[in-house]
């Protein structure tokens, strides 16, 4: 093994190819979990409808998942990424093999306190996470007893995280990306056979959650040997490259995991508004996070360990370039990805969930938070770049200063927002919620936009005054495209049957996106333009 790495080489434009490959590859896989995802959502949605358990089992399954953006593909990644890198690039095997078992055993240790205390602590972790259920203990009782199914899933979930990272690293992104399908094709089977067996039949979809992540780290287990690079579990403290991890994830424990903590401030903000905003919520939420995965997680993921070479290279101009790209396939996909939930939010809506137990009073619920969040998108994919340009540099301070400064901000404009509607009863207060989420991903992504200017790290390629009237151009003509349509087909609700549904929803969506590139490309854009 030597210490160069092919993918370094080549002039700018075969790196934008590799990286434009890469993101494909995991955009496809992201693709069909996000379709399971969607199955797996109007299921849910179908079966358990809003409120009670399913509320409980919400709040139980967030919080396990908010941990997991800290010790899983959040801030435990964002670290872990350059470290393993700058070992790789310097050609030790051996090197790389001990930190690897070292980094393992580390990480096993922590999670496993974390969860034992979850366990131990539930009663007052759902009292913290759902103060609005003060009064409401069976409520509480529920929730307690399901995070005690669910925190266990971190365990799993964060091994899965570092045995992806150690994959995609060595350019795997494919079987790393397809782990999330087996977790949507768990849920759904949680549904259809657990939940029936149990007198709370939510507490089977918490099991399913556990269930889930024991199979997505047992799928990535078999490639690591593949590689060599399976991790012995050994005490990892002391290990130097280990505790080099520790430094630089401290600062990420907060900055990586931003958009989660916004969503556990907006879950406790909602548990004390009408029954059932915290499930039009988290619908919504799943709505946005499928452009998101899609896109903004596929880019962030191929990115890092790009940026992380190029750093480690001392290659200031390949940085540069693939910070370029990566900026722009981030609006490419983010601009028309939230201006089309937000023209669409209730036929999206009525489409997914709008169907048994939930309602067309739940579907007007959803829909307005899920536009209030639309517009939030652009500025959460271009964080999924612009993140990763400070970790790739070992630089975990900067965007954990404007994950603090994030936060403050959402607190105070959910307060601004959604109090005046809360006081005065006003239905969809949830939506003062979403939209401080919203405006919070823009001044995160805005803060991290400006360090990189300010301290010259990046300097904008040529040509970004043409990209972005394209882009103006193109998203307009779409938006004719898509309201023409939406008004001409009526109001959604009315649409008899999922298919049709499905049918006429896939039909204005096609016409939209078909619109988009066919005015993109008659604006000037070429294939070219994307690898560069």
């Amino acid at each position: 093994m030597t210490g160069t790495d092919p993918a370094a080489a080549g002039p700018p434009s075969k790196r934008g190819g590799g990286l434009l490959r890469s993101s494909a590859v995991f955009s496809a896989m992201t693709l069909i979990s996000r379709i399971a995802g969607f199955a797996r959502d109007m299921l849910q949605a179908t079966l358990f409808g809003t409120g009670g358990a399913m509320s409980a089992f919400i709040v139980a399954y967030r919080i396990p998942n908010f941990l997991r953006r800290v010790f899983a593909e959040g801030s435990m990644a964002m670290a872990f990424v350059p470290v393993l890198n700058e070992i790789k690039q310097r050609g030790d095997r051996a090197a790389l093999k001990s930190f690897i078992d070292h980094m393992a055993g580390a990480l096993c240790a922590v999670v496993l306190v974390v969860c034992a205390l979850g366990m131990l602590l539930a009663p007052l972790i759902a009292r913290l996470f759902a103060p609005g259920w003060a009064d409401q203990p069976e409520l509480l009782g529920q929730t307690a007893l399901m995070l005690r199914i669910t925190f266990p899933y971190l365990l799993f979930i964060s091994l899965m995280a570092l045995s992806a990272s150690i994959l995609n690293s060595h350019g795997r992104f494919g079987l790393p990306a397809f782990t999330p399908v087996l977790h949507n094709l768990t849920m759904i089977a949680a549904m259809l056979w657990l939940a029936p067996r149990f007198e709370l039949p939510p507490q089977g979809l918490a099991w399913g959650v556990l269930i889930a992540g024991v199979l997505q780290l047992a799928l990535l287990w078999p490639a690591l040997g593949r590689l060599g690079l399976r991790p012995r579990f050994r005490p990892g403290f002391g290990h130097p490259e280990v505790r080099k991890v520790g430094r630089l994830m401290l600062p990420t424990l907060f900055s990586s995991s931003v958009a989660q903590v916004n969503l556990i401030v907006g879950t406790a903000f909602a548990s004390l508004l009408a029954a059932g905003s915290v499930d039009w919520l988290y619908y919504s939420d799943r709505l946005i996070e499928f452009p998101l995965g899609l896109f903004g997680v596929a880019l962030g993921t191929v990115i890092l360990p790009h940026l992380s070479r190029r750093h480690a290279a001392e290659d200031a101009s390949g940085y540069n370039q693939s910070l370029d790209w990566g900026l722009r396939m981030a609006l490419l996909a983010g601009v028309p990805a939230g201006l089309g939930l937000l023209l669409l939010a209730e036929p999206i809506t009525a489409t997914v969930y709008n169907y048994g137990q939930f309602s067309a009073a739940d579907t007007r619920m959803a829909a307005i938070s899920l536009t209030a969040m639309s517009l939030g998108v652009p500025a959460f994919m271009l964080s999924k770049v612009l993140a990763p340009a400070f970790y790739a540099r070992q630089d975990t301070k900067t965007p954990m200063r404007a994950a603090i400064w994030t936060v403050a901000a959402n607190v105070a404009l959910t307060v601004a927002l959604t109090t005046p509607l809360w006081l005065y009863e006003v239905p969809g207060a949830h939506g003062g919620i979403a939209l401080a989420t919203a405006l919070a991903g823009v001044v995160n992504a805005v803060l991290l936009w400006r360090s990189l200017r300010q301290r010259a790290i990046f300097t904008p390629e040529p040509g970004w005054a043409t990209y972005t009237l394209r882009l103006a151009g193109a998203c307009a003509a779409m938006a004719v495209v898509v309201l023409g349509l939406r008004f001409w087909i009526g109001a959604w609700t009315e649409i008899e049957g999922a298919l049709h549904r499905i049918g006429w929803l896939t039909l204005v969506i096609g016409a939209g996106g078909a619109t988009y590139v066919v005015a993109m490309a008659a604006l000037g854009l070429r294939p070219r333009h994307l690898r560069h």
